[in-house]
């Protein structure tokens, strides 16, 4: 793995004087679901090997990253995998976590198929909020998307017992693919309107080089969102923040908001402020990068906060990812997307 050069100034922004503001964090490389836009169960079936424990970063190694990522200005961190609720003693790492001032917002994105049990400890220990993925409210399309045959009722669950421990507003994310449960959104809507959740659909992107994915796949933001309009009408919202990933939406009828992320159809590198962390600790400074920089090797050889500090301003001073953008400025998209290889989703949580 590649080493950072450790000399230079540190720096906050990069060649497009986007600052580091979020930092994701994957616990895990491992999932309990196969769904095919990350983990298709052909690929990662019992004979795959996974890292080795040795490998991941130790809850000690994740708390001090995460105290030097506070100290370039990140306020967000999100804890993914992976599936993260596969890593023993996840609450602990939250209790570490929340006590790091600065960090102002500690979320994490899991399947849900674990949070039943564990909500109430996750919000004990100091997590603020959850995102959960539901790609389907039918059992039937959720099986087979899930790989698994895991049905939809232990995530429903999990949603209910995250709102009752409190880790509020809950967003549920939803992959949209053409053909498989594109037919399923507005349902999804319909269930979930009015119940406080932030529903948010997800255009089918080209992360990892498994998927398969084809560009006819995609059913664009403009499109989910004039089939949930028609509906049930919908009002545009303003973002809360600059940089924020998804499209808003409000229900005429005041019953709540969806969300949409447009990230092929309407690109939004310009304001991305967002770091991630693999689970075996490369900086990985885009979601369709090649691979990333390691703080593990440099933390294990015994370098200071000072000088690792030095060597993420390095990586960050001279970030130039544009992906989303340059993919559709580009007139062959199938082909572009196919073209350089990327790492994969279950190593940096998306």
């Amino acid at each position: 793995m590649a080493q950072p050069a450790l000399d230079g100034a540190r720096a906050v922004t990069d060649t497009l004087g986007r600052p580091i503001r979020d930092l994701r964090v994957s616990l895990t490389d491992r999932c309990n679901f196969r769904c095919d836009y990350c983990m298709p169960a052909e690929i990662f079936g019992e004979h795959y090997e996974f890292l080795h424990r040795r490998e991941i970063l130790s809850f000690e190694e994740i708390e001090r990253l995460v105290r030097i990522f506070v100290g370039f200005g990140v306020k967000k961190v999100r804890l993914t995998g992976g599936e993260p609720l596969l890593r023993k003693d996840v609450p602990l790492l939250v209790e570490m976590l929340s006590r790091i001032d600065g960090v102002a917002d500690l979320t994490l994105t899991t399947n849900g198929y674990l949070l039943d049990r564990l909500a109430a400890p996750l919000a004990e220990a100091g997590l603020q909020r959850v995102t959960v993925s539901l790609d389907s409210p039918d059992d039937g399309i959720f099986k087979q998307m899930n790989g698994r045959d895991y049905g939809v009722e232990p995530v429903l669950k999990g949603i209910e017992s995250a709102a009752a421990a409190g880790l509020s507003p809950i967003k549920i994310n939803c992959v949209v693919i053409r053909g498989v449960n594109d037919h399923t959104i507005v349902d999804l809507a319909r269930r979930s309107k009015g119940s406080g959740h932030i529903l948010r659909f997800i255009e089918y992107m080209d992360v990892g080089n498994r998927n398969n994915w084809n560009l006819s796949q995609v059913v664009t933001a403009r499109e989910i969102c004039e089939r949930i309009d028609a509906e049930f009408p919908l009002e545009p919202l303003n973002p809360n923040y600059r940089g924020e990933v998804a499209n808003r939406f409000a229900y005429a009828d005041g019953s709540g908001e969806i969300g949409i992320v447009a990230s092929v159809s309407q690109p939004f590198c310009g304001d991305c402020s967002r770091a991630r962390l693999s689970t075996d600790g490369r900086l990985v400074t885009c979601l369709f990068a090649g691979g990333g920089d390691s703080l593990r090797d440099l933390m294990r050889a015994g370098y200071s906060d000072a000088e690792i500090e030095r060597a993420i301003g390095r990586i960050w001073s001279g970030r130039t990812d544009r992906y989303s953008e340059e993919r559709s400025e580009n007139t062959d998209l199938d082909g572009y997307a196919r073209s350089d290889r990327k790492i994969e989703m279950y190593q940096i949580g998306g």
